[in-house]
């Protein structure tokens, strides 16, 4: 079970005791808007595991001797760098979205070499085709048969030279 820290939970005198505080500092505070604790019925203040956190960093920042309208803008300026930060991981997730559609939309689909569709990125080449250098010799028929084909053998198993090969034929 997961444990809410911003959940409040502590009346005053429990969060001054856990912050080492005066009931009557964590009031001065609130009024000064350093830590705000939620109200329950009747006007109660609750403290927040977070609020004593903030109670603990703003006694250290008092004993540094920071004063309290210092501490106020500490604690300002680190809201703001958290919110910043926040802002900055939500535009990088954002920016990396972008990338990865904008790649997926530059992508150019082609016809393989067996119909199948392949992808490839804009600006790339496919894979060239393996050409066969397999030989066929066509001889058309002399009585209005269909033509044969047959490898380019003679009769006696030695090789036929084709028309255009070298030699006596």
């Amino acid at each position: 079970m997961a444990v809410d820290f911003t959940k409040p939970g502590f009346v005053i005198s429990v969060a001054a005791e856990l912050a080492d505080m005066h009931p009557q500092t964590l009031r001065q505070y609130d009024r000064l808007g350093l830590v705000t604790p939620s109200r329950a019925s009747g006007r109660a203040r609750r403290y927040s595991q977070l609020d004593v956190q903030k109670l603990r960093q703003i006694q250290e920042l008092s004993q540094a001797g920071v004063s309290l309208e210092g501490i106020k803008r500490i604690m300002q300026l680190e809201n703001q760098v958290q919110a910043l930060q926040s802002r900055v991981t939500e535009l990088s997730e954002e920016l990396e979205n972008e990338r990865q559609a904008r790649s997926e939309r530059e992508k150019i689909f082609i016809a393989g070499s067996g119909g199948e569709v392949v992808r490839i990125a804009r600006g790339g080449r496919r894979a060239p085709r393996k050409v066969s250098q397999a030989l066929m010799l066509y001889r058309p028929a002399r009585s209005g048969g269909t033509a044969d084909r047959e490898p380019a053998t003679a009769a006696s198993g030695a090789p036929r030279r084709s028309a255009r090969g070298s030699g006596p034929g």
